[in-house]
């Protein structure tokens, strides 16, 4: 399979620029918690040899090697998290040989190794790919394995190898993970009872631990209000640092978007060995879905900024949570773009 040079470039630079965010989000949540761990970092200085002071200790002793776990941990996170958004589990491709032995044709002709299926079972028609340190995932609607032909399929399973292949799943993975926090899509400790359970938890053992902080004894008013407006400071300018790094991040996805989009379709053409089975495909999906508003499909926005087409997985007629906070991540070339992309391919390689 081809690799497109520019695409490559796009790639990287968005991979350094999402690590960067990464760091700068790391080390500004250091610089809110430092008081509070105060004694955790002099311990940390004498253990390295380091002044207890030293920003040394936060930044090359804390900072970056939290940075890579945090990153590592976004990365698995976000690929589960966008699975059990469309109800995708990874053993569901089992039920699927047929379509399992397509990818996996399709893989030995793109010279990589086959991912994993997931199905989601859902009339909606669509498909993405999710992607690994060392592996990825093809996620397909039952309503996709419906609507298209056999040849089409085949170009559709080819286009997303493309995006395994070149690497781009696997950075519009990591970079789904900050937008989705910030719109409230994905909970980092599972249901909204735990994160709730979780973060008293963590309210409660700071209130205790704080004394050193605050200088004042515990459990008085005066200590109390000290508390509760060094929480309040810390929660508005963390929110401020995340929303920072998520704007960021999202201009970098959709910058990466629309490109990445094009060379997956011309890839998956050349594989499958079909131009018109590709463009045929996309005017189906394009038709069979009202693409509905970004309100209403909000709440999918991760997963349409990686799908094959933008509608997600939603349908046009879900009703609208207007209480939900949301920051869309979608950014494709418009249907017809790829439709006459994919006609030129097949006059000028075909």
């Amino acid at each position: 399979m081809e690799r497109d040079p520019a695409l490559t470039w796009r790639i990287l630079l968005a991979l350094l620029a999402i690590l960067v965010v990464d760091v700068v989000l790391v080390a500004a949540a250091a610089y809110l918690v430092a008081p509070w761990l105060a004694p955790l970092q002099v311990s940390v200085a004498n253990a390295v040899g380091l002044s207890g002071t030293s920003p040394l200790v936060w930044g090359a002793v804390v900072v970056l090697p939290v940075a890579l776990a945090f990153g590592w941990a976004q990365l698995r996170y976000s690929r589960r998290e966008l699975l059990d958004e469309v109800d995708a589990p990874l053993d569901s491709g089992d039920e699927y040989p047929d379509v399992q032995g397509r990818l996996q044709r399709l893989a030995v002709g793109a010279d990589m190794a086959a991912p994993s299926l997931a199905v989601a079972r859902t009339d909606v028609p669509n498909s993405f790919a999710v992607g690994g340190v060392t592996d990825g995932t093809v996620v397909v609607s039952t309503g996709l394995l419906d609507a298209l032909s056999d040849d089409e399929l085949d170009a559709v399973l080819a286009h997303e190898l493309a995006h395994l292949r070149n690497r781009d799943a696997v950075v519009l993975t990591l970079a789904s993970f900050v937008p989705a926090l910030i719109s409230d899509d994905f909970s980092p400790f599972g249901s909204r009872a735990a994160s709730t359970a979780v973060w008293v938890g963590v309210v409660v053992a700071a209130y205790v631990l704080s004394a050193p902080f605050i200088g004042a004894p515990p459990f008085t008013l005066g200590y109390t209000v000290s508390f509760a407006f060094a929480v309040l400071v810390t929660a508005v300018l963390g929110g401020i640092f995340l929303g920072i790094a998520g704007a960021v991040v999202l201009g970098l996805s959709q910058h990466l978007s629309t490109y990445r989009e094009y060379v997956a379709d011309r890839s998956g053409a050349i594989l499958a060995g079909q131009p018109t089975a590709m463009a045929t495909a996309l005017r189906t999906l394009d038709r069979s879905v009202e693409t509905p508003t970004a309100d209403k499909r909000s709440q999918y926005a991760g997963v349409a900024g990686l799908c094959f087409l933008p509608h997600g997985f939603s349908t046009g007629d879900e009703p609208e949570d207007g209480t939900q906070f949301t920051v869309e991540t979608r950014s494709h070339p418009a249907t017809e773009q790829r439709i006459e992309r994919l006609q030129q391919l097949e006059r000028e390689e075909f």
